[in-house]
């Protein structure tokens, strides 16, 4: 009861901040199993009574699918039961694409007051906290790429801009609208690392700076829903799907991460593969090793599986190696006299995914491969396509939510309800989607990620 107080309190200050800036709104943020950023949205007026009470919302969300249909799980699923959603305030911000309106992401309470258990954002704090437990900490950011089109309902989409992959052209074509993006999420106190025009038509990518696991997945959410407000403002549409048409290179949510003890970039400084630790080759270990189950996590649509073709840099097979962009575990050892720059790259992950999901599964993962001294095979250097020699990930949902439902250590980590919830949600979807030809799964899917 005090902690509800005190944040009650807190809220009642931030409010009147707000208030004085003409914020009329909170949007309440949280994403369902489906990779979907669902809202709940309260008067400026009403954050503190937010804050001490919460506000309902049904736990039927956690087996919604990508078309808003539904199905059921063991735990969760029908008609019945509440849900108390609880603004994180210390993550508030004030949207500078949506004039008149902040955001917060929310935790998720059972109506007694205890935590819910299937809550995604708590799971990628559980995770964390179990890390800290052993003296670590992760440090981690998603890479955000997104394909441009006019908001002109065409079939297919016309893209925004017309010039070469990587080229100085469609930063000029689309200066002003990169400009206003820029300008928003500076407005929002998110560092920009660097901002580019990616290789497919009308395609751009956003990396910005680390953060904690659950900081990283919050600001995964608000950099994707910035863009999409920024392009609407500007008459565009931003689609993150994995492929917005197939055939071609499609838009990945790469995680970078790195693994800290006290101020020791693990990933440097040892005796291990390329300068890391013996503690950070475990941990990677054992994310490779779960690659497959983490599939389901991490390429969580049908329509993930149209992008995750050899020879696109994609990470479609089970290795890693040094700067290895085939790899799905890419390992970059950073300049000689930048501890900061050396971290790991997870490929095959896109921004269908919920990234909480992602985070946390990906530091059990690593914990297990640290519990069990894993070590990491040795690594590979060029297309494996071409040399051959390397597992290849799932080619297909269905095949990856095989490996999800035999693994026992994302069950555990996840526990039964949630677990039970996904798995249900990537059976829905994969049933959703048999039969259809890779262009209307395409099409069923770009606007709504």
């Amino acid at each position: 009861m005090q902690e509800r107080e005190r944040a009650e309190s807190a809220a009642r200050q931030a409010a009147a901040q707000l208030t004085a800036q003409d914020i009329r709104g909170v949007a309440l943020t949280w994403v369902d199993n489906a990779g979907i950023s669902r809202v709940k949205a309260v008067p400026t007026s009403r954050l503190a009574h937010t804050a001490r009470r919460g506000v309902g919302a049904s736990p039927c969300f956690d087996v919604y699918l990508v078309d808003d249909s539904s199905v059921t799980s063991r735990h969760i699923g029908g008609p019945d039961g509440d849900l108390r959603l609880f603004p994180d305030l210390e993550r508030l911000t004030v949207l500078a694409a949506q004039p008149g309106w902040a955001w917060a992401p929310v935790d998720r309470y059972e109506q007694q007051g205890t935590p819910y258990v299937a809550c995604q954002r708590r799971f990628a704090r559980r995770m964390a906290d179990a890390a800290a437990a052993r003296g670590l900490r992760l440090r981690m950011g998603f890479e955000t790429e997104w394909v441009v089109t006019h908001a002109n309902g065409h079939e297919p989409p016309r893209y925004a801009c017309s010039g070469p992959a990587y080229g100085m052209t469609r930063v000029i074509e689309l200066s002003d609208y990169l400009r206003d993006v820029l300008d928003a999420l500076t407005a929002q106190r998110i560092e920009v690392l660097q901002i580019h025009p990616e290789y497919s038509p009308g395609q751009f990518e956003v990396s910005v700076a680390p953060s904690d696991p659950v900081g990283a997945a919050d600001l995964s959410v608000l950099v994707r829903e910035t863009i999409r407000a920024v392009s609407l403002r500007n008459g565009l549409d931003a689609s993150f799907a994995p492929v917005v048409e197939p055939g071609g290179v499609g838009s990945g949510a790469h995680l970078h991460l790195s693994l800290w003890r006290d101020e020791q970039n693990l990933c440097r400084g040892g005796d291990g593969p390329y300068g890391m630790t013996a503690e950070c080759e475990a941990f990677l270990a054992g994310v490779l090793r779960e690659l497959p189950a983490l599939l389901a996590l991490g390429a969580p649509t049908p329509a993930s599986y149209l992008r995750l073709e050899p020879s696109r840099w994609a990470g479609v097979f089970q290795c890693w190696g040094l700067e290895a962009r085939e790899a799905a575990l890419r390992f970059i050892a950073g300049a000689p006299d930048d501890a900061d720059g050396a971290n790991a790259e997870v490929k095959c992950f896109d921004a269908a995914a919920n990234p909480y999901l992602v985070t946390g599964a990906v530091i059990a993962a690593g914990l297990a491969g640290l519990d069990e001294g894993l070590t990491l095979p040795p690594p590979t250097a060029g297309d494996p396509a071409r040399t051959g020699g390397q597992q290849r990930l799932p080619t297909s949902l269905a095949e990856a939510l095989e490996h999800f439902e035999r693994s026992d250590l994302l069950r555990t980590a996840l526990g039964d309800p949630l677990f039970e919830a996904i798995a249900a949600v990537r059976a829905g979807e994969v049933k959703l989607f048999e039969g259809l030809a890779p262009k209307d799964v395409a099409a069923a899917t770009r606007r709504r990620y």
